[in-house]
């Protein structure tokens, strides 16, 4: 179908612009002013804001081997409900994502079943580094190396492979960095304190900025040893965001860094009320890591905002302290969290953009998308400011069912979703008789 939204305020490359948008054949045909169109589709988008599509660089969307959790049926519409309009998805389901043939295996389910685009990481472990150089830099997001503890088989802390994949990767390389050995020794010092009941306070003393820093830093040196493309996800301290720099433009850095929703939002202060519900890896952390974050963020030291989406049933984390599982559900809540940051003056609604979509597209050298550009595909979101409305289990739409913002009321509501032009989400009412398309990269 043409769609032709009317008098938006369009947001895009730090600015907005009121005027009419065009889609026509899954693309945007036409920006601006005044647009006739016959036979198009008219939505009135009067006082409301135009978005280019949130592009996630990092979910886990359970799919294979862990369903009871999520699919990536059920988690790709959340995010489209969200105004995420493209994900990419982590190997650290079951099996682990180690071979080819297992990631063809994820592609194929997405085409089936995604609501949303889509791509998925290859997974790196201590012994697969000939089937991680086999990985199509053209149509695979990345690699992701779990730098401390995972899934399965995918903690990488061998030495020599981190130096063979860093060294020979012919694509992307993202990492989650904690480092394994003083997790454990902090494990045992709050164990020998506590028994098993240590109190989800510690988590972040136990995770600790140490372990962050130590791994982090790791990969900084070993990225500039072999002039690696690295993407360090889910930054969780101040100390590690001076890591990076902001001295040249997104589109030339050879090492860039990530900053959660939660780590934006939450810090400990919060465990006490939240418990197990913010416990993540890397860990909710102080007032003052979550200012750094901010400030770094700001000063574009941080280049990108993501969710790390990673859904555990009500039952799992419900547990105590170490048998609860760290992640939580956020692609529905991700934009409208940013939004009201936005409101209360944290964030300009551009530069906000700019971190949710236009800057995952530069990173990732996402073929033609994450922006409102004549002949790029039309990933858009509109957002009415003023919609107020409540997290409850009624709106939850994550298969696990609930949310670390319950009951929290956000003030944006997030109206119509368009997915390659398809309008996927209208109103709280879904269009499923188109799915995503797979992500291209250009590179």
């Amino acid at each position: 179908m043409k769609y032709l939204i009317k008098g938006a305020k369009i947001v895009n490359e730090g600015q907005i612009v009121e005027g009419d948008l065009l889609i026509e054949d899954a693309r945007i045909a036409k920006i601006g002013g005044t647009i006739d169109a016959a036979g198009a589709k008219e939505i009135n988008a009067e006082g409301q804001y135009l978005l280019p599509g949130v592009i996630d660089d990092q979910v886990h969307f359970r799919e294979p081997g862990l369903t009871h959790k999520a699919e990536i049926y059920t988690e790709a519409k959340a995010a489209v409900a969200g105004g995420i309009t493209s994900y990419m998805e982590m190997p650290n389901t079951v099996p682990n994502t180690l071979t080819q043939e297992l990631l063809q295996d994820k592609y194929n389910i997405g085409k089936e079943r995604s609501l949303a685009n889509y791509s998925f990481f290859m997974g790196a472990s201590n012994n697969n580094i000939e089937e991680v150089l086999k990985t199509d830099v053209n149509n695979v997001c990345g690699v992701k190396i779990f730098m401390g503890s995972s899934t399965g088989n995918m903690l990488v802390d061998n030495e020599k492979t981190l130096e063979g994949i860093f060294s020979q990767s012919p694509i992307l390389i993202a990492t989650h960095c904690e480092d394994e050995a003083t997790i454990r020794t902090n494990t045992l010092i709050y164990k020998e304190k506590y028994g098993e009941e240590v109190p989800i306070e510690c988590h972040p003393l136990i995770r600790s900025e140490e372990a962050c820093y130590k791994s982090s830093s790791m990969a900084v040196e070993l990225a500039k040893k072999h002039n690696t493309r690295l993407h360090i996800l889910h930054i969780s301290t101040e100390r590690e965001t001076h890591l990076f720099d902001n001295s040249i433009p997104l589109k030339d850095k050879r090492i860039t860094a990530e900053v959660c929703i939660h780590h934006l939002w939450f810090n400990d202060s919060f465990y006490k009320e939240k418990g197990a519900f913010i416990k993540w890896n890397p860990a909710v952390k102080t007032k003052e890591d979550q200012e750094g974050i901010w400030k770094a963020l700001l000063e574009d030291r941080m280049d990108i905002i993501a969710t790390d989406h990673a859904p555990h049933t009500l039952e799992e984390k419900s547990k105590t302290y170490f048998k609860a599982p760290a992640g939580g559900p956020l692609v529905q809540h991700a934009l409208p969290a940013m939004l009201d940051c936005v409101q209360r003056g944290k964030i300009s609604l551009e530069r906000m953009v700019e971190k949710m979509s236009h800057a995952p597209a530069i990173c990732f050298q996402v073929r033609e998308r994450g922006f409102i550009r004549e002949g790029y595909f039309a990933d858009l979101v509109l957002v009415d400011l003023d919609k107020p409305w409540k997290v409850d289990k009624s709106n939850i739409l994550a298969k696990c069912g609930w949310s670390p913002f319950e009951g929290h009321e956000f003030k944006s509501g997030i109206t119509h979703t368009f997915v390659s032009g398809h309008l996927a989400y209208e109103n709280g009412k879904f269009d499923e008789s188109i799915k995503g398309q797979r992500l291209q990269f250009d590179r």
